[in-house]
C-alpha cells in the first residue's frame, strides 16, 4: 500500500472519528451508536469505538428510563404513547448492541445484562390503545368536523395498537371518516338567453379532479345519490354566451409571371443559323407574360362564454365564500380561394390554397359544444386556486 492510500484511509478515519464525536456532543446518542457498530463487526478492536459505544449505549438508555419515570408519574393516559416509543427504542438499542457483545476494552471485558422489555411494551401499547379508544369515541359526541378527524385518527391509532381488541372499533373508525368527511358538489348554472344541452354540461364537468380531493375533501362531478348530504357547492355559473355573425370577406390577388414559350434560332447577318463552339444550333428562348387573379375567401366565426366559479358553504348557513371569473373563446376561420386564368402564374402558397376545399360554418351549438375544451381548464384552475377556502 503506497504512502498517498495510506493518507488518504487516515483522513477518512479523523473525519468519520470527528463527525461521531460532534454527534455524541449533540445528544444523539442512537447515531453514535449505529457509526459505531458498524465499524465494531469489522474491527472489534477499535478502542475509540468500544469507548464511544458504551458512553453513548448508558446515555440514551439512562434518558429514555428517566423520562419513562417521569411520564408514569404524571399518570396522563396520553403519556403511554410516548412510554411506549421509549421502550420500544431501548430495546431495538439492546438489539444492536448485542451484535458486538462482549466487547473488550484494554483488557476489560464489557457486557451488559440482557432486559426483557416486553412486559413493559405490553403494558404501554394496551394502555396507549385503551387511551386512543377512549378519546377518539369521547371525540365523536362533538358537532365539529375537526373533532372528528382527529377522532378518526385516534382511533385509527388504536387499532394499530391492539388490532381488534375492541369489537367496535372498524365500525367507528368508518363513522368518524363520514362524519369528518367535507362534500363538494361541482354544478353547472346556466343564466345566458342561450339554452345549452345537458351534454355541454357534463363536458364542462369532465375534468381531472387530481389534486383536488384530500383525505378529508371529497369533489363529485354529479349526484352520486341523494342520501348524500353535501357541506359545499362550487356552482359553474354561465352568465353570458355571445355568438358572432358568420362574417364572409373576399378578396382578389392579381398574380403576373413570365414563362418560357418556346425559342428563337439566332441568325448571323446572312440569316444563316448560328452555331456555338460545339457545332451546335444556337437558340435564344422565348417569354409570354400570364396573368391570374386568385379570388380568396375567408370565413370567421367566433364564439365567447363569460361566467364565474362560485364556492358556497352551506354549512351552517348558506352563504357565498369566494368567486372568481372565467371566461373562453372558440374562433372558427378558413381561407380557401379559386383562380381565373392561367394558373401558371400562380406561387406555390397561392397553388396550395386552390387546392383546400372550403369547409361550411358550423352551428352555432357546434361552436359553443366546442368551447367547452377550453373552458374546462378555466374552471379547474378557478376551483384549485380557491381550494383553500373548502375545509
Amino acid at each position: 500500500m503506497n504512502k498517498i492510500l495510506i493518507s488518504f484511509i487516515s483522513v477518512l478515519l479523523i473525519a468519520s472519528c470527528s463527525s461521531t464525536k460532534k454527534q455524541m456532543q449533540k445528544g444523539n446518542y442512537d447515531a453514535v451508536i449505529n457509526k459505531s457498530v458498524k465499524r465494531l463487526v469489522k474491527e472489534p478492536d477499535n478502542g475509540e469505538d468500544v469507548k464511544l459505544v458504551d458512553r453513548s449505549y448508558k446515555l440514551a438508555n439512562e434518558r429514555d428510563l428517566e423520562r419513562i419515570k417521569y411520564l408514569k408519574m404524571e399518570n396522563n393516559p396520553n403519556n403511554y404513547d410516548e412510554i411506549f416509543s421509549r421502550y420500544e427504542n431501548l430495546k431495538a438499542r439492546q438489539a444492536l448492541v448485542r451484535n458486538v457483545l462482549p466487547m473488550n476494552l484494554n483488557g476489560r471485558t464489557i457486557n451488559y445484562e440482557y432486559i426483557d422489555y416486553d412486559t413493559e411494551i405490553i403494558t404501554a401499547k394496551r394502555k396507549a390503545a385503551e387511551y386512543y379508544y377512549t378519546n377518539g369515541k369521547k371525540l365523536l359526541q362533538n358537532s365539529d368536523k375537526e373533532s372528528f378527524r382527529v377522532a378518526h385518527d385516534q382511533l385509527v391509532r388504536a387499532r394499530d395498537y391492539s388490532g381488534d381488541g375492541f369489537i367496535d372499533l372498524n365500525e367507528l373508525i368508518i363513522r368518524a371518516k363520514n362524519m369528518g368527511l367535507s362534500r363538494v358538489i361541482i354544478q353547472v348554472d346556466n343564466s345566458s338567453r342561450i339554452l345549452i344541452s345537458p351534454d355541454f354540461q357534463n363536458e364542462l364537468l369532465s375534468f381531472n379532479t387530481q389534486g383536488l380531493s384530500t383525505n378529508w375533501i371529497e369533489y363529485h362531478l354529479r349526484h352520486l345519490n341523494e342520501d348524500i348530504d353535501y357541506d359545499y357547492i362550487i356552482s359553474v355559473h354561465i352568465m353570458d354566451i355571445a355568438v358572432s355573425p358568420e362574417e364572409t370577406k373576399s378578396k382578389d390577388i392579381a398574380y403576373k409571371k413570365d414563362i418560357a414559350d418556346g425559342f428563337n434560332y439566332a441568325l448571323d447577318a446572312r440569316g444563316n443559323v448560328m452555331k456555338d463552339s460545339a457545332g451546335n444550333d444556337i437558340k435564344i428562348p422565348k417569354y409570354k407574360t400570364v396573368q391570374c387573379t386568385l379570388i380568396e375567401t375567408s370565413k370567421r366565426k367566433a364564439v365567447q362564454i363569460r361566467g364565474e366559479v362560485e364556492i358556497i358553504e352551506l354549512k351552517p348557513e348558506k352563504k357565498l365564500i369566494v368567486k372568481q371569473p372565467i371566461g373562453a373563446e372558440n374562433v372558427f376561420e378558413d381561407i380557401s380561394a379559386r383562380a381565373v386564368g392561367d394558373q401558371n402564374a400562380l406561387d406555390e402558397e397561392a397553388k396550395q390554397k386552390i387546392q383546400k376545399e372550403p369547409v361550411p360554418y358550423p352551428s352555432d351549438l357546434q361552436m359553443i359544444f366546442n368551447t367547452a375544451e377550453t373552458l374546462k381548464p378555466a374552471i379547474r384552475n378557478a376551483i384549485y386556486n380557491n381550494r383553500r377556502y373548502i375545509r
